[in-house]
């Protein structure tokens, strides 16, 4: 009776935990705003910095992009960091 009595704990436990686990799976909407929210976290301070860099540029005399890249770069720095804390904090 010991071995079966095991047995059925093992079964009963091995049980609770597969209906756990169907219970906290992330649904596909989950899944989707998850990854919308990460794209955002990327995305906004690039074309932050695009449109600031462009308008920066544009009060210099003659053609230059020097502000435009430069603040594009700190952007993706900044969203890149953004994504990587928001992962890593959920």
């Amino acid at each position: 009776m010991d071995e079966s009595d095991q047995l059925r704990r093992a079964i009963e436990t091995q049980a609770r935990r597969m209906a756990q686990a169907e219970r906290e799976r992330p649904t596909l909407l989950a899944q989707t705003v998850f990854l919308g929210v990460l794209a955002l976290l990327l995305v906004v301070p690039v074309v932050l910095g695009a449109y600031l860099g462009r308008w920066l540029d544009t009060l210099s005399a003659g053609y230059s992009v020097r502000w435009t890249v430069g603040l594009i770069l700190a952007g993706l720095g900044i969203g890149l960091f953004n994504v990587y804390w928001y992962i890593r904090e959920h």
